[in-house]
Protein backbone atom coordinates (compact mmCIF):
# COMPACT_ATOMS: atom_id res chain seq x y z
CA UNK A 1 0.00 0.00 0.00
CA UNK A 2 1.19 3.12 -0.71
CA UNK A 3 1.14 6.08 1.96
CA UNK A 4 1.17 8.77 -0.43
CA UNK A 5 -2.23 10.26 -2.02
CA UNK A 6 -3.32 13.76 -3.66
CA UNK A 7 -4.11 14.42 -0.23
CA UNK A 8 -1.42 13.40 1.90
CA UNK A 9 0.98 15.50 -0.59
CA UNK A 10 -0.83 18.95 -0.77
CA UNK A 11 -0.70 18.72 3.27
CA UNK A 12 2.56 18.18 3.15
CA UNK A 13 3.10 20.94 1.01
CA UNK A 14 0.81 23.24 2.97
CA UNK A 15 3.17 22.22 5.89
CA UNK A 16 -0.17 21.05 7.70
CA UNK A 17 0.99 18.43 10.56
CA UNK A 18 -0.75 14.92 9.96
CA UNK A 19 0.11 11.39 10.91
CA UNK A 20 -1.06 8.13 8.91
CA UNK A 21 -3.11 4.84 10.13
CA UNK A 22 -2.96 2.14 7.99
CA UNK A 23 -5.43 -0.72 8.85
CA UNK A 24 -6.62 -4.00 7.28
CA UNK A 25 -9.70 -2.26 5.19
CA UNK A 26 -12.67 -5.01 5.43
CA UNK A 27 -14.42 -4.26 1.30
CA UNK A 28 -17.27 -6.77 3.08
CA UNK A 29 -18.15 -4.03 6.42
CA UNK A 30 -21.32 -2.47 6.75
CA UNK A 31 -19.86 0.27 7.50
CA UNK A 32 -16.25 1.57 6.67
CA UNK A 33 -15.56 4.20 9.01
CA UNK A 34 -17.08 1.81 12.56
CA UNK A 35 -14.39 -1.11 10.37
CA UNK A 36 -11.87 1.40 10.70
CA UNK A 37 -12.30 2.74 14.12
CA UNK A 38 -12.41 -0.97 15.16
CA UNK A 39 -9.47 -1.91 13.17
CA UNK A 40 -7.12 1.10 14.64
CA UNK A 41 -8.53 0.78 18.31
CA UNK A 42 -9.79 4.52 18.21
CA UNK A 43 -13.35 6.10 19.35
CA UNK A 44 -15.85 6.00 16.41
CA UNK A 45 -16.81 9.60 17.94
CA UNK A 46 -13.41 10.53 16.66
CA UNK A 47 -13.08 8.30 13.30
CA UNK A 48 -14.84 10.99 10.84
CA UNK A 49 -16.25 9.82 7.37
CA UNK A 50 -16.10 11.53 4.23
CA UNK A 51 -19.50 11.51 2.01
CA UNK A 52 -20.05 13.34 -1.17
CA UNK A 53 -23.70 14.82 -1.39
CA UNK A 54 -25.56 17.20 -3.43
CA UNK A 55 -27.45 20.14 -2.13
CA UNK A 56 -29.68 21.85 -4.59
CA UNK A 57 -28.02 19.97 -7.66
CA UNK A 58 -24.44 21.07 -6.37
CA UNK A 59 -21.76 18.69 -5.40
CA UNK A 60 -20.77 19.23 -1.32
CA UNK A 61 -18.64 17.87 0.65
CA UNK A 62 -19.26 16.55 4.95
CA UNK A 63 -16.90 15.11 7.31
CA UNK A 64 -18.96 13.71 10.04
CA UNK A 65 -18.45 11.36 13.00
CA UNK A 66 -18.64 7.35 11.81
CA UNK A 67 -21.09 6.41 14.12
CA UNK A 68 -23.32 9.02 13.41
CA UNK A 69 -25.98 9.40 10.02
CA UNK A 70 -25.81 12.75 8.03
CA UNK A 71 -29.24 14.95 8.72
CA UNK A 72 -30.07 16.09 4.62
CA UNK A 73 -31.86 19.07 6.50
CA UNK A 74 -29.02 19.92 8.29
CA UNK A 75 -26.89 19.20 5.54
CA UNK A 76 -28.57 21.68 3.06
CA UNK A 77 -29.11 24.45 6.10
CA UNK A 78 -25.26 24.01 6.39
CA UNK A 79 -24.59 25.01 2.74
CA UNK A 80 -27.43 27.80 2.51
CA UNK A 81 -29.48 25.37 0.22
CA UNK A 82 -32.89 23.79 0.15
CA UNK A 83 -32.47 19.90 -0.28
CA UNK A 84 -29.49 17.38 0.10
CA UNK A 85 -28.84 14.04 -1.05
CA UNK A 86 -26.47 11.88 -0.82
CA UNK A 87 -24.14 11.61 -4.70
CA UNK A 88 -24.39 8.56 -6.75
CA UNK A 89 -21.09 6.58 -6.11
CA UNK A 90 -19.85 6.70 -9.70
CA UNK A 91 -20.14 10.37 -9.69
CA UNK A 92 -18.31 11.04 -6.14
CA UNK A 93 -15.63 8.95 -7.54
CA UNK A 94 -15.62 10.77 -10.34
CA UNK A 95 -15.76 14.01 -9.14
CA UNK A 96 -12.79 13.03 -6.56
CA UNK A 97 -10.56 10.74 -7.89
CA UNK A 98 -11.11 8.63 -5.57
CA UNK A 99 -12.64 5.46 -4.81
CA UNK A 100 -15.92 5.02 -2.53
CA UNK A 101 -14.46 3.79 1.30
CA UNK A 102 -11.31 5.97 0.15
CA UNK A 103 -12.65 9.45 -0.35
CA UNK A 104 -10.39 12.10 1.13
CA UNK A 105 -11.65 15.75 1.60
CA UNK A 106 -8.14 16.26 1.23
CA UNK A 107 -7.03 16.46 -2.49
CA UNK A 108 -9.93 15.51 -4.41
CA UNK A 109 -9.80 16.13 -7.94
CA UNK A 110 -12.39 18.91 -8.02
CA UNK A 111 -12.49 21.66 -5.59
CA UNK A 112 -16.30 21.16 -3.72
CA UNK A 113 -17.36 23.32 -1.00
CA UNK A 114 -16.96 21.40 2.44
CA UNK A 115 -18.59 21.59 6.01
CA UNK A 116 -17.00 19.45 9.09
CA UNK A 117 -19.44 18.24 11.62
CA UNK A 118 -19.01 20.44 14.81
CA UNK A 119 -18.26 17.26 17.06
CA UNK A 120 -14.97 17.56 15.53
CA UNK A 121 -14.33 20.59 17.86
CA UNK A 122 -14.38 17.95 20.75
CA UNK A 123 -10.93 16.19 20.01
CA UNK A 124 -7.63 17.57 19.44
CA UNK A 125 -7.29 14.92 16.89
CA UNK A 126 -9.66 13.37 14.47
CA UNK A 127 -9.33 11.01 11.98
CA UNK A 128 -10.27 10.90 8.37
CA UNK A 129 -9.49 8.84 5.39
CA UNK A 130 -6.37 10.05 3.36
CA UNK A 131 -7.30 9.00 0.07
CA UNK A 132 -7.25 5.33 0.14
CA UNK A 133 -8.94 2.18 0.94
CA UNK A 134 -7.12 1.27 4.26
CA UNK A 135 -5.27 4.49 5.13
CA UNK A 136 -6.30 7.22 7.56
CA UNK A 137 -5.00 9.94 8.64
CA UNK A 138 -5.05 12.08 11.96
CA UNK A 139 -5.29 15.82 12.10
CA UNK A 140 -5.82 18.59 14.31
CA UNK A 141 -9.45 19.66 13.53
CA UNK A 142 -9.05 23.36 13.00
CA UNK A 143 -5.85 22.82 10.84
CA UNK A 144 -7.87 20.61 8.55
CA UNK A 145 -10.99 23.12 8.57
CA UNK A 146 -8.49 25.78 7.46
CA UNK A 147 -6.83 23.58 4.91
CA UNK A 148 -10.45 22.93 3.19
CA UNK A 149 -11.81 26.51 3.86
CA UNK A 150 -14.46 24.46 5.97
CA UNK A 151 -16.85 25.34 8.41
CA UNK A 152 -17.91 23.56 11.26
CA UNK A 153 -21.69 22.70 11.69
CA UNK A 154 -24.45 20.71 13.07
CA UNK A 155 -24.75 17.81 10.38
CA UNK A 156 -25.87 14.90 12.00
CA UNK A 157 -29.23 13.38 13.20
Amino acid sequence: MSKTTPGTLLLSKAGIAFDLHPYDYDPDAPRVGLQAAEALGIDASQTFKTLMAEVDGKPVCVVVPSDCEVSMKKMAAAFHGKSGQMMKVPDAERLTGYKVGGISPFGQRKSTPTVIDEMAQLYDIVYINAGQRGLLLSIAPDDAAHFLSAPFADLTS
